[in-house]
């Protein structure tokens, strides 16, 4: 927690960024009449001809909708029933140890915590692509991917019930309901990743990562093949590559989603097993198609609430705060006279 204040939610959660997966559209729903005026358009242009294909659109986005109102409670009713009835395969992985790190990856967090430290410095030890903050580092051991993947293919096996990460992404795993939040996710935040996003992204609260939102996705050929455009909930994230063996699905990523430009730039950047990519959240960003097997991802969408608390990443406004479950969405209430008021969930069903 930041001080001992709870974290909190934007309101903006309950109605917008809602992905419509059969047209690839992120909407924002208030009502039937504003979803014709601000969306009608991209729609018929993505193939919803007629009123029967937008019926059922407004169907999905409804259903979305109650989903995130509901996700608060069901979250917490999922994790108690995991820590109760889930027998763990591998209960190692869910303690971080340095012996999961490579050593690379330490002697990278070492140079980032001596006194001498600086930016260029930094970059002599990892990979940078084009003028878009983004950077290549390793992370973890191959040993310790094929553990982690292997706990994480048997809670998919168990008859455990299974918050999905999102709406884009339909194969997952929350690790804060896994149990991972508190002894693994949270040590690696603080003591290896801060360091390094301190120096990278000080613009971005890199120095003061104070929350997070953990996930894993899946992609193979029968499941989740892709992902489509979109920007991260995040200050800063880290997405993972953990294996299995897989080809194509490079990443892709386009302007930053406050500076947009007439004509977007793309670079492609080839997944790497056991390294990780770390990048702006609101750089817009997607994953192409797999060709062959499957590939399992750690993101860590990283939040500063000294950051997010002045402007909502998701709406670009001044935060309406609601209460949440955990890190909740990273927003705390600020202390100075200011203070955006908090909103009663109940109020919002």
């Amino acid at each position: 927690m930041s001080a001992g204040r709870p974290f909190l939610a934007c309101a903006c959660f309950f109605s917008d960024n809602i992905f419509v997966g059969r047209y690839g559209l992120h909407v924002r729903y208030r009502d039937e009449g504003q979803l014709r005026r601000d969306h009608g358009r991209a729609l018929r242009e993505r193939g919803c001809r007629g009123e029967e294909d937008f019926r059922t659109a407004l169907r999905e986005i409804e259903a979305e909708v109650q989903r995130r109102k509901q996700l608060i409670h069901q979250s917490v009713e999922r994790k108690a029933i995991i820590s109760k009835c889930y027998k763990r395969k591998h209960p190692e992985v869910y303690i971080l140890q340095d012996s999961f790190l490579a050593p690379d990856f330490l002697e990278i967090v070492s140079y980032c915590t001596s006194l001498d430290a600086h930016l260029h410095g930094l970059l002599r030890y990892i990979e940078s692509f084009s003028d878009k903050r983004i950077y290549r580092l390793p992370v973890f051991t191959e040993e310790f991917c094929q553990a982690f993947v292997d706990e994480l293919e048997n809670f998919e096996q168990s008859d455990m019930p299974k918050g999905r990460p999102n709406t884009m992404n339909n194969y997952g795993v929350l690790l804060n309901e896994l149990g991972m939040d508190e002894t693994f996710i949270t040590p690696l935040r603080e003591k290896y990743l801060q360091p390094i996003t301190a120096l990278l992204y000080p613009d971005l609260g890199g120095a003061c990562l104070d929350s997070h939102k953990a996930f894993v996705v899946k992609y193979s050929l029968h499941e989740d093949l892709d992902l489509s455009s979109h920007y991260d909930n995040a200050e800063v994230t880290l997405n993972v590559s953990l294996g299995k063996d897989f080809t194509e699905g490079n990443l892709y990523f386009g302007d930053f989603s406050q500076e947009p430009t007439p004509v977007p730039k793309y670079i492609e950047i080839e997944h790497v097993g056991a390294q990780g990519l770390l990048h702006r959240g609101g750089q817009i960003h997607g994953a192409l198609p797999i060709a062959s097997g499957e590939r399992w991802n750690l993101i860590i969408w990283m939040r500063s609430s000294a950051i997010r608390n002045q402007l909502c990443p998701m709406c670009n406004k001044k935060p309406e705060l609601v209460e949440a479950e955990g890190f909740g969405d990273g927003f705390t209430e600020t202390l100075d006279d200011d203070v955006p008021e908090t909103v009663n969930l109940c109020s919002l069903w």
